[in-house]
């Protein structure tokens, strides 16, 4: 029953593989060979040949033997050199003429035929066609053989099954059951390996985002400092400005949330707990989202319970949850739209709800949207853009603090509703980041301050603002000239790059501890990280303050306006 399929099979066109390293002379086989109805597949080296012929069979191989790397009798010897190609027809192509050593070797590697370039269209077809045909019944040979072997057997079978039944279904069980279980076996070898890249990808694409955002903060800074000194030092338009620090506070946003994001993917975020209330939260949380609701003008209700609603956990975080949700209300709603943020207490959790009259959800975009980097593709989403990070961020926070998120909808044009749940038991205590309380204020003294970074324009932006704020201030750029400039100018107040090359901050701020002679100044880390081990790292090497770029005109002012540290004047280094 099987011979018409067979037959089929063996008139269908043939594989044969080209084998040039010029594209012209590709086309030329293929202009010449293509009215044969046979399947032609190129390789433009011997490498490549060897992994077409790994991945399937063909009738006859034209292959040039002038070819860079691996020529054409290199690349024959090595196809012959395989027990399943050994009997591959070979058709040489060559351009130049051959002596009859060549023709000899070639002959001796398996060859059956040159072709000499320019190629006669009727010489090359007709030996293709030979070759073709021959190969055709091969295959007739290969699948009569086949028939007969299978008829064979089938007729030994009959006339042993009914002595052998019981036996051949145990062995065909048996041989089944072997092969299921090898397929498994390689199927879970294969899943743990794709798991382990995909780990690997992973954990590059975290340390890609952190470093990133951490970069970025570098332009950031000198381009903050500037705001502030034209804020300081100049008339300018204040709505053009609040535009600028508006805008430039969005970028610190943004890359905040890629930080974040890098954290929480690597398990490094440190939640700082304390006593707070849910109250306390959603009112920071309004705060920080009102720009964008009034932006689109729309209306918001909060409904809080009357009752205060104690939680314990990072305020900040937790202000950052419903921030990005009554954020993501406002963008995905048209102008003049209606946002509520309720919030209710279900037995020991408190539930809270932002609902929108937005643009809705699918029923497919449900999870979806949690997805890092997912975003729902509107018109209006296009309009205000995003990472696609805010509400992964949402989820990842929520449930680092107990709590859990989802979102409902009815549908296109229907809104949204995000639920939030969090305990209302307190969780396991968290260990508190170091900091470095400053002593109270000493007014308008002015001050001497060093400003040292490798970056000219965060550099001379910095030392702009301090030096309008009425202190006598020098910059460096140099990180080896920090303990020279220290002997002689004796700051009281050392604004120090963490990041520099040659010698870091970590480098340097114990180097200025102890200096013979010298008062110790007041030494603030200026760095494009700022997690609680970050800061940690800062404090044990000997900063008293930490700041992340880019630094606010308000820290600055602070730290000036700070009384220096108790005068010790350093004595001979020990050790």
């Amino acid at each position: 029953m099987s011979v018409p399929c067979e037959a089929a099979a063996t008139s269908a066109p043939v594989k044969i593989l080209l084998v040039d390293d010029q594209p012209g002379r590709l086309l030329t086989y293929r202009a010449i060979l293509e009215p044969l109805g046979e399947e032609l597949v190129d390789a433009r080296s011997g490498v490549e040949a060897l992994g077409r012929l790994m991945e399937d069979d063909y009738a006859l191989i034209l292959l040039d033997v002038n070819m860079p790397g691996m020529d054409g009798f290199e690349t024959a010897s090595m196809i012959h050199q395989h027990p399943r190609f050994e009997k591959t027809p070979i058709i040489f192509v060559t351009a130049v003429n051959v002596t009859d050593m060549d023709r000899l070797r070639g002959y001796k590697l398996g060859a059956v035929d040159y072709v000499m370039v320019p190629v006669i269209p009727e010489i090359l077809r007709s030996k293709v066609v030979v070759l073709a045909e021959l190969h055709r019944k091969r295959l007739e040979l290969e699948a009569t053989n086949a028939q007969l072997e299978s008829a064979n057997l089938a007729l030994q079978t009959e006339k042993a099954r009914e002595l052998a039944v019981l036996n051949e279904s145990l062995r065909s069980a048996n041989a089944t059951l072997e092969i299921q279980n090898s397929v498994l076996q390689d199927e879970v070898a294969e899943r743990g390996r794709i798991e382990q890249l995909l780990r690997e990808v992973g954990r590059r694409k975290d340390e890609f985002l952190a470093t990133l955002a951490h970069e970025l903060r570098n332009p950031l800074a000198p381009l903050q400092n500037a705001l502030a000194v034209l804020r300081m030092s100049t008339p300018v338009d204040g709505e053009l400005l609040a535009l600028m620090e508006r805008q430039l506070a969005l970028m610190v946003r943004l890359i905040d949330d890629l930080l974040d994001i890098a954290r929480i993917s690597q398990a490094k975020l440190t939640l700082r707990k304390d006593a707070t209330s849910l109250r306390e939260i959603v009112e920071c949380a309004v705060e920080t989202a009102r720009p964008l609701i009034e932006q689109g003008g729309h209306a918001l209700v909060v409904d809080l319970p009357e009752q205060a609603v104690p939680l314990v956990a990072d305020q900040a975080r937790l202000s950052q949850v419903f921030a990005n949700l009554l954020n993501n209300a406002a963008k995905y709603s048209e102008p003049d739209g209606r946002i509520e943020l309720r919030a209710r207490v279900l037995g020991d959790r408190a539930q809270v709800e932002v609902r929108d009259s937005g643009i809705g959800l699918e029923a497919g975009e449900v999870e979806r949207i949690f997805e890092m980097f997912s975003q729902v593709e509107t018109a209006v989403d296009r309009t205000h853009g995003g990472l696609g990070i805010g509400l992964t961020l949402v989820r990842r926070l929520a449930e680092l603090h107990g709590g859990e998120v989802s979102v409902s909808s009815a549908g296109i044009g229907r809104g949204a509703t995000f639920t939030v749940t969090l305990p209302l038991l307190a969780p396991a205590s968290v260990e508190e980041p170091v900091t470095m309380p400053l002593p109270e204020s000493v007014g308008n003294v002015a001050r001497r301050v060093l400003v040292v970074d490798d970056n000219r324009d965060a550099a001379d932006t910095l030392a702009m603002m301090v030096q309008l704020l009425g202190h006598d201030v020098r910059r460096l750029y140099d990180p080896h000239a920090v303990v020279a400039e220290v002997q002689a100018f004796r700051p009281e107040l050392v604004f120090l790059d963490v990041g520099m090359p040659g010698l870091s901050g970590y480098d340097l701020a114990p180097q200025l501890r102890g200096l013979p002679g010298v008062p110790e100044p007041t030494i603030v880390a200026v760095t494009g990280w700022g997690q609680p081990e970050d800061r940690r790292r800062t404090h044990h090497a000997g900063f008293d303050e930490h700041l992340v770029k880019p630094p606010l005109l308000e820290a600055i002012e602070r730290l000036c306006s700070a009384p220096p540290r108790a005068c010790r004047v350093g004595g001979p280094a020990n050790g």
